[in-house]
C-alpha cells in the first residue's frame, strides 16, 4: 500500500491497509441525528392500492415502517465495522407523490453517543424501501427504488451537514 492510501484518511483500515474497527473510545457523547430518504416508484394500480391500504399483503407502509426500525437497530449485524449502538430514536415516514406515483421514505435516527447514525438512517430507508417492493410485487415487478441518500446531519466532531439539493 502507498503512502499516499495510507494518509488518505479513511480510517476503517490500519497503516497497512487492513481493515478494523474505528476506536472511539476517546471521542466524547454527543447529541447526534441523522435524515435519510429514497423513494420507490410503482405502477398506478400498485399505488391506489397502496395509498388506500388495499394492498392484498396487508398495511404495507406499516410493515415498511417496522422494517425499517428494526433495520437501524441491526447495522452493526449487516455492514461490516460498523458499531453496535443504543438509538435513543427512530422515525419512519412516507410521503405519496400522485403526480408519478412514487411513495418518498424519510427516516430520521438519533443517538447521544460517540459516533453518527447515517448508516442507520439510510438502512432504515433502504428497508422500507425493500420491504414496499416485496409486499406489492405481486401487482408490479417494475417497481424502482431510487435515490437513497443522506439529507442531513447533525452532531459530533464534523458538525452539520446539509445536502444541497
Amino acid at each position: 500500500m502507498s503512502q499516499v492510501d495510507r494518509d488518505s484518511g479513511f480510517t476503517h483500515f490500519d497503516g497497512d491497509g487492513n481493515a478494523r474497527m474505528v476506536d472511539v473510545s476517546g471521542k466524547n457523547e454527543s447529541t447526534r441525528v441523522a435524515l435519510a430518504a429514497g423513494t420507490v416508484s410503482m405502477s398506478a394500480q400498485a399505488y391506489a392500492l397502496v395509498k388506500s391500504g388495499s394492498m392484498a399483503k396487508g398495511d404495507v407502509l406499516g410493515v415498511a415502517r417496522l422494517a425499517g426500525i428494526m433495520g437501524a437497530k441491526k447495522v452493526d449485524e449487516l455492514i461490516p465495522l460498523a458499531h453496535p449502538l443504543m438509538i435513543t430514536r427512530t422515525n419512519v415516514d412516507f410521503v405519496f407523490h400522485d403526480e408519478d406515483c412514487t411513495i418518498e421514505i424519510q427516516a430520521t435516527v438519533g443517538i447521544c453517543g460517540k459516533t453518527g447514525v447515517e448508516m442507520e438512517a439510510l438502512t432504515a430507508v433502504s428497508l422500507a424501501a425493500l420491504t414496499i417492493y416485496d409486499m406489492c410485487k405481486a401487482v408490479d415487478k417494475a417497481m424502482v427504488i431510487n435515490n437513497i441518500r443522506l439529507l442531513k446531519k447533525t452532531g459530533g466532531k464534523s458538525g452539520t451537514f446539509v445536502r444541497q439539493e
